[in-house]
């Protein structure tokens, strides 16, 4: 029997480690964003870190492993969330109540908001904000371009104003003038 698999060589083992070291923080975070779940971006991370090993050899020479890694991130999250849409019902109500009902942190209201765009528009202002992707960078990471109708121009634009209204509600944020 034949084996059909390569292995790596220990040169290139190392460099995959030194770059999982480097990156994990980084794109962790970046999984996070996108997932809206600590414990479910850490095993997208490692699912995608898995996939990464196995394509090292070709990714370390031919491009940016941290463009890809991205590229996994988002690909991955949007698989998922494929997978994951249909609706669960259930006979009885749940016995806690919802941990996004209310916030506890200042972060945890952008946090909401983020959750509340739809995943692509989460996916460009991650990468665009969070990541700090220029967006011809983006659009490589997303698959898509970077100024035609439902790209990341138009994207971060839908996004942004949807933020605004999110955090700022009309009429909460307007001084009121003083009555001479």
């Amino acid at each position: 029997m034949s084996e059909t698999t390569t292995r790596a060589s220990p040169l290139s083992d190392a460099a995959y480690t030194a770059f999982v070291e480097v990156a994990w923080d980084r794109h962790l975070r970046v999984a996070t964003l996108l997932t809206g779940d600590a414990h479910r971006a850490e095993e997208l991370l490692q699912d995608c870190l898995v996939e990464l090993y196995v394509r090292w050899p070709r990714v370390s020479k031919s491009g940016d492993p941290h463009a890809y890694l991205r590229r996994m991130l988002v690909n991955g999250n949007v698989s998922w969330w494929r997978r994951r849409r249909r609706e669960l019902l259930t006979a009885e109500t749940p016995d806690r109540a919802d941990p996004l009902s209310a916030p506890r942190e200042p972060h945890e209201e952008l946090r909401r908001a983020l959750l509340a765009l739809p995943r692509q528009q989460r996916a460009v202002v991650v990468l665009r904000h969070f990541d700090d992707l220029t967006e011809k960078a983006v659009a490589a990471a997303l698959g898509c371009t970077v100024g035609t109708v439902g790209t990341v121009k138009s994207q971060h634009f839908r996004a942004m104003a949807r933020l605004r209204e999110l955090l700022h509600p009309v009429g909460l944020d307007e001084p009121k003038e003083a009555a001479l």
